[in-house]
């Protein structure tokens, strides 16, 4: 019976390749296939001093991810570093297929020594983004670089094509080595770099950033912000930005005389050059810091006219008093408005966080919950055990606090094409939050000062509000946004501040859809890493049953190996490897269902 179950499952699996075939022909991607060697280099010095920077290729900060929508990126991460390592694509959404998220509740990491592929793909995504390490603190040493998802030529954008585009990755940054950083979390920055490089005119930055440009030309700017803890505000000495994108989202075109940008947020912004041929001050500043011209703490950078003869002089630029509210109100646009004045909200988390003292020791909690890493991955134990022994789903309340501060795995069910509403409540008095749910687009609804109340609703934007995936909360503030759950996964909520992240500041919002089909989410790729409870355990002796249970996962694993390697190849129409021809599609489907029979008779042979 186990053969033919198999078998059965065989024809199973072709009947859903011609399915997936149809949707495929619709609208195919490129397949862009990528290594990277990450280590540690300590010869850069940023600011010239000595400390172990993590580098990918040689680069810090790493190469670009240059995509475009409906790509899928094979991505061989060969881990260098003396300690296990993952990486996350922030506002990335990963479409149903939380398993290539890279965050330590979908992923087992990637121990010292060894390689791993990711396998994703930037579906109906345009825009600007960026990827970091997401474990250990490693982000504070490096580890981080741009993604861009460009629009494919059937689809417009809302400006005309830029001269050029230039990426700017901007955040603080430590003089120390990020392990020190890692057992002290009581240090705070003392830089801000911009793209790796110490502010110009600052006789311990070893380079400063320079950007040419021509008079007249209009130049897009992607800009993320990949620190650990400030806010900055970013701003170029007599020129304009207009706000364009942001997160995936093009918005409504504001013209600005600087930016707020948040940790882990990303816009993206037109700047024309239409000053005098000269050079000029691009200034990052830190929000919530009063000394604005210390030449530490405030990265600079130059735009350079390409006939400019004369230095950037005189004062720095200055910032506004107070927070730039504007962005965050922007309409999206072309893609409609996005009005939510009509959606039914099944769900509502009020999500406070704070500090607590637990076990004697600092910790950021939700709801009075620190989050406890678990050895094993949540999705690892979704998939093989529903979460037993691993988590338990709802165990802590995603609407009120606990009375006493408590570690413990915080996982909260989301309902599966439900329209979810989340506050965000910041009780620190001088410190800014910033929260992002991974999987997902959410739309920022309302923003507000002191504890969230029923009534504050009623100060809601549903008309129009800007869809992004991380949002900032104010001290003492609060902050609102609408998810609509239509992708199922394991999906991580955090805090995007490194400190408060890695002390616990963080939960899982697990999608749950029944349906088997792998049109609603993707098995577990075939190079699955296993680890926690699930490590995998030395061979054993072949059982002489010939319906042993313990050839099943064998043959099982074999099946998914093959159809999520071989045929998702073919099916795009990319060969997986060179020297292989493109074929028809009616070939292609032949070619895959003559395999799946092959396949099916050698593991019938096996069984007998």
């Amino acid at each position: 019976m186990a053969a033919m179950d198999i078998v059965r499952f065989g024809s199973t699996i072709v009947m859903l390749l011609i399915i997936t075939l149809l949707c495929v022909i619709i609208a195919n991607g490129d397949d862009v296939f990528l290594d990277w060697h990450v280590s540690v280099d300590s010869s850069i010095k940023p600011v010239s001093t000595d400390q172990p920077v993590i580098t990918i290729n040689g680069m810090f900060p790493g190469p670009l991810i240059n995509a475009t929508t409906n790509d899928v990126i094979h991505l061989n991460v060969f881990n260098d570093l003396d300690e296990p390592l993952l990486f996350t694509w922030n506002g990335i959404q990963q479409r149903l297929n939380s398993w290539q998220d890279g965050v330590s509740g979908t992923n087992c990491p990637i121990q010292s020594g060894t390689n791993w592929t990711y396998v994703f793909q930037t579906k109906d995504q345009i825009g600007t983004f960026s990827y970091f390490p997401s474990i250990n603190f490693l982000k504070a040493g490096g580890g981080f670089g741009p993604i861009r998802v460009n629009n494919r030529p059937v689809i417009n954008v809302p400006f005309a094509k830029p001269e050029a585009e230039f990426d700017l990755l901007i955040g603080d940054w430590y003089q120390t080595s990020y392990k020190d950083v890692r057992s002290n979390q009581d240090v705070t920055p003392d830089w801000m770099l911009i793209n790796g490089k110490g502010p110009y005119m600052n006789n311990l930055s070893k380079s400063h950033e320079s950007f040419n440009v021509t008079q007249g030309k209009t130049y897009l700017l992607r800009i993320s912000n990949v620190g650990t803890t400030w806010s900055f505000n970013f701003r170029i000495q007599s020129h304009k930005l207009v706000l364009v994108e942001t997160e995936g989202s093009y918005v409504n075109q504001i013209e600005l005389d600087s930016l707020d940008v948040h940790v882990g947020q990303s816009y993206s912004v037109l700047l024309t050059a239409n000053q005098n041929s000269a050079d000029y001050y691009i200034v990052a500043s830190p929000k919530l810091h009063n000394d604005t011209q210390n030449s530490n703490l405030v990265g600079i950078a130059v735009l350079h006219y390409d006939n400019s003869t004369a230095p950037a002089n005189g004062p720095l630029p200055d910032g506004p008093d107070s927070w730039n509210l504007t962005t965050g109100a922007a309409r999206p646009n072309p893609q409609g408005s996005f009005n939510v004045t009509n959606v039914t909200i099944s769900q509502a988390f009020i999500l406070e966080a704070s500090m607590s003292n637990i076990d004697g020791s600092s910790r950021y909690t939700v709801n009075n919950v620190s989050y406890l890493t678990s050895d094993t991955p949540l999705k690892l134990a979704d998939h093989f055990s529903n979460g037993s022994g691993v988590y338990e789903v709802d165990e802590y309340s995603t609407n009120s606090s606990n009375v006493e501060a408590v570690s413990g795995v915080f996982v909260a069910s989301g309902l599966h094409k439900g329209w979810l509403e989340i506050v965000f409540q910041n009780s620190e008095v001088k410190t800014m939050d910033s929260w992002h749910l991974d999987g997902f687009s959410f739309f920022v609804v309302g923003y507000g000062d002191g504890e969230w109340k029923i009534e504050s609703r009623s100060s809601y934007n549903l008309y129009d509000p800007v869809a992004r995936s991380t949002v900032q909360v104010f001290p003492r503030g609060w902050s609102a946004v609408y998810a609509y759950l239509d992708n199922p996964g394991m999906w991580n909520l955090r805090s995007q501040k490194l400190r408060n992240w890695y002390l616990g500041e963080e939960l899982y919002v697990r999608v749950y859809d029944a349906d088997p089909n792998p049109a609603k989410e993707r098995p577990p790729p075939h190079n699955l890493l296993l680890c926690g409870k699930y490590e995998p355990a030395a061979p054993a002796p072949s059982p002489s049953a010939p319906n042993s249970r313990a050839s099943t996962p064998h043959i099982t694993w074999s099946l998914i190996s093959i159809i999520t390697t071989i045929f998702p190849l073919y099916c795009n129409g990319n060969p997986p490897k060179k020297g292989w021809k493109k074929k028809p599609n009616l070939l292609l489907l032949v070619d895959a269902a003559w395999k799946m029979k092959i396949l099916c008779d050698h593991l019938l042979e096996q069984e007998d």
